[in-house]
């Protein structure tokens, strides 16, 4: 925000806005700005550009300057899209995230990646743009349904698998004690403390990778790029396209992503067994997934070749020499045969 900013554009849904709206209007008020606010819909599905335009349509309206700001209220969609047209307009404005879902605590807030779905794809449109400030409060988890959790602590497994593995194994630990339910997660006492200091630490995780490579160069292929946060979001972006965005939450299709690159890893030589059942132990923690195992093989393939990260026509592979040990693999050393094989393993009840 400059100097003199006085309004702020808050982006939320109806369902977020109940549960927490007054009070950030009121903190907002009470530091003197002039607060608009839009309620987008819900889902994954409306991470469109028509929605993108109904949010700078609103911004306009609002009257909206170049050192105002937008703050946005909720998960990962609210706050790729909210951050895509704070971006976008006027050639940019500040922008704040106040993230209330586990995913979006630990990942979709941190990083500056914004943008939208299309027809051709996931986030095929979008632009890097780095909040301000990202706002965390863990209270925020107790409203949350079972899905929701399962698909942040999915993320956070993805986060130590891919480069980390105390955090991974703390992460573990901490699922072993708390589960997936939002009335454990939160109650009082020293779980509480270790859910906030582990949802902090998955942050400071991520913001240093991000530090190092905020644009997630084609060229790195080393294991502190950036694209090692896309382990299981080959297969994961594949599945959420041609199921239309609606049956599975985005990091519960990255459980089952993961489950996937890990079984390529394995038929490559790469990762050993008891490896791959680590993980499979990691997400099955982490709570029930959808099904996948009746989605067309040949759809995904078709999909996964529309992927917004391929270099020259190929896929880059995230995959696993070890938990916590990632490699960024040529999609060419990864036969169909192999990859059908692997989506074939991977895509069962993990």
């Amino acid at each position: 925000m400059g100097p003199g900013a006085g309004r702020a554009a808050l982006i939320s849904n109806r369902k977020v806005f109940n549960l927490f709206g007054e009070k950030v209007l009121h903190a907002l008020r009470s530091s003197g700005f002039d607060v608009s606010v839009w309620l987008m819909k819900d889902g994954e599905q409306h991470k469109s550009m028509r929605s993108l335009a109904q949010a700078i349509t609103f911004f306009s309206k609002s009257g909206l300057e170049r050192n105002d700001a937008v703050v946005a209220l909720g998960g990962g969609v609210v706050g790729d899209l909210a951050g895509f047209a704070a971006a976008t307009y006027l050639r940019g404005v500040a922008f704040i995230q106040v993230p209330t879902t586990l995913l979006a605590q630990i990942d979709a807030s941190v990083g500056g990646k914004t943008g939208v779905n299309t027809g051709a794809g996931k986030n095929l449109v979008g632009a890097f743009h780095q909040p301000r400030l990202v706002l965390i409060d863990t209270d925020t988890l107790q409203t949350l349904p079972q899905r929701e959790l399962t698909a942040g602590w999915c993320e956070a497994i993805k986060q130590g698998a891919a480069g980390d593995r105390k955090l991974f194994d703390r992460t573990v630990r901490l699922l072993e004690r708390v589960g997936t339910h939002a009335s454990s997660v939160q109650h009082a006492g020293g779980v509480r403390i270790d859910v906030a200091a582990t949802i902090a630490a998955h942050c400071r995780f991520k913001a240093a990778i991000v530090a190092g490579d905020e644009r997630e160069a084609t060229d790195r292929t080393d294991r502190r790029s950036r694209k090692i946060l896309n382990f299981g979001h080959t297969t994961a972006h594949a599945l959420e396209a041609v199921t239309n965005y609606r049956r599975f939450r985005h990091g519960e299709a990255v459980g089952h992503g993961m489950i996937v690159a890990a079984e390529i890893s394995k038929g490559l030589g790469m990762l050993k067994p008891g490896e791959l059942e680590l993980l499979r132990s990691a997400v099955r923690a982490c709570g029930p997934l959808p099904p996948a195992d009746d989605v067309e093989i040949d759809k995904l393939i078709r999909a996964m070749k529309g992927d917004k990260k391929s270099v020259g026509g190929q896929i880059r592979w995230v995959l696993l020499d070890a938990i916590g040990s990632a490699r960024i693999v040529d999609g060419r050393e990864v036969s169909t045969r192999a990859l059908r094989r692997a989506l074939r393993a991977g895509l069962q009840t993990p």
